[in-house]
């Protein structure tokens, strides 16, 4: 069901959903604009917690990549009442977990304490998100750890594809750009812009909270206000959140065709796709059956024909990605070089019968089951939960139980992931190959 939204002030919730079990979500506006969603698990004696902004890496400005994930480092460095001992410290001595993640559309810290030492996670949290410092000496020491982890990546074969994938697929969108940015980008930034890019974004209308587990709705509302106000945030009255990305379309301009990568590695990685839909498409129930189908298991096609029929690879796979105005999608395989151009046939070949005949009530039935207990059980923990409130805020609009979940995905038919494949299978298609080879002639000789 849609998610209404509350007026402001505190307490003003809104009842939205029940999971089975007797969980109950819930959802406020604070004062400042301020979301609150939190869902109530009945015997838990956990909790997580999130707050999420609404930013990504496709807001940077110019002469501002990578400073997103900046951030989200820097935050963990010290605020003006904590240290970056003391902010680590509060989580190990209760038992607890704290980390932090960088979207291309949202950012989001978060911890999973026990549910007595939640006014502690909030307090923690939000104190990182209000009243970082920034100090200029730890942002150089981290603009060296950022530089650590973007090698430690550009080391890895498969990561390069799938980041070249992305950037050829969407071409000059946003999106396309690296999330942490590249090493060029994270030597060039300078603090101040670093510093406008957390001013602009790091508001109250930006702020999303969402939490779950053994917590009562009104006492987290109560204290992430309290915490805000605290840290000298100006939560005025009346004031509203700010409003969800727009979803219309965007055109993506990347070059289709072959792009090979030189690496001297042992074996070759490939990437094979195109756009697709965005998050919201009223097919990515669809979409999600036939990855499922086609590359979601060791009973998919792609790992039965290239695989098990075959022995060509150990890993391939397909997968798709959504966001607010634009998508793609893709398959994966890893090979002995030898291999590649074969590999690189077969997966074109099995999106494409897949396109032509569609698939049989077998694979439908299977595919619908798979993706039933996978949804369901990965929502038997808090911070599973967390995640979909902040998902169902941030991107939708709309919060979908687990039962209105679960029908969603049985109500796909083989026609309309048949319809799907074809528009897939007719798109323009890059090719990217990450392996000892200077041209596709390597490959193809």
């Amino acid at each position: 069901m849609p998610t209404p939204r509350a007026g402001a002030g505190r307490p003003d919730p809104t009842f939205v959903a029940g999971d089975p079990g007797g969980n109950v979500v819930r959802r406020s506006v604070l004062p400042g604009g301020v979301r609150v969603l939190t869902e109530a698990m009945p015997g838990q004696r956990s909790a997580t917690i999130g707050f999420w902004v609404g930013v990504g890496s496709r807001d940077e400005a110019d002469g501002q990549h990578g400073s997103t994930h900046f951030l989200e480092h820097l935050l963990f460095k010290g605020t003006t009442r904590r240290t970056a001992m003391d902010i680590a410290s509060a989580f190990d001595e209760v038992g607890g977990e704290s980390n932090a993640a960088t979207a291309k559309e949202n950012t989001c810290y978060y911890a999973r304490v026990l549910d007595s030492d939640l006014p502690m996670a909030i307090d923690v949290i939000a104190d990182m998100v209000t009243s970082a410092v920034l100090d200029p000496e730890e942002l150089e020491q981290e603009r060296d750890v950022i530089l650590e982890e973007i090698a430690m990546d550009g080391d890895d074969p498969g990561d390069v594809a799938h980041e070249k994938f992305v950037e050829l697929v969407l071409g000059d969108h946003p999106l396309g750009r690296p999330i942490g940015g590249t090493p060029e980008a994270i030597l060039s930034v300078p603090r101040d812009s670093v510093l406008a890019h957390y001013r602009r974004f790091y508001t109250p209308a930006e702020l999303v909270v969402t939490a779950a587990g053994g917590l009562d709705h009104d006492v987290v509302c109560g204290l992430v206000q309290d915490a805000l106000e605290t840290a000298g945030w100006e939560l005025g009255p009346g004031a509203l959140p700010a409003p969800r990305r727009s979803a219309t379309a965007a055109q993506a301009t990347g070059p289709p065709g072959v792009h090979v990568i030189r690496r001297a590695v042992e074996q070759a990685n490939i990437l094979i796709g195109c756009p697709s839909i965005k998050a919201m498409d009223e097919r990515r129930f669809a979409m999600s059956v036939l990855n499922a189908v086609l590359g979601g298991g060791m009973s998919s096609r792609l790992f039965q024909e290239v695989r098990e029929k075959r022995g060509l690879v150990y890993s391939t796979y397909s997968f798709s990605a959504g966001y607010a105005d634009a998508g793609y999608f893709g398959m994966y395989a890893g090979c002995t070089p030898a291999k590649t151009g074969q590999v690189i046939d077969l997966l074109a070949a099995e999106l494409e019968r897949l396109a032509a005949d569609g698939i049989d009530d077998d694979e439908l039935r299977r595919a619908v089951r798979q993706l039933s207990g996978g949804l369901v059980m990965a929502l038997e923990d808090s911070s599973s939960r967390m995640s979909r409130l902040g998902r169902a805020e941030l991107v939708s609009g709309e919060f979908v139980d687990v039962d209105a979940s679960l029908d969603r995905i049985r109500s796909v038919t083989a026609a309309d992931v048949q319809a799907l494949a074809k528009e897939l299978a007719a798109a323009p298609r890059t090719t990217v190959v990450v392996g000892p080879f200077d041209t596709e002639a390597d490959f193809r000789g």
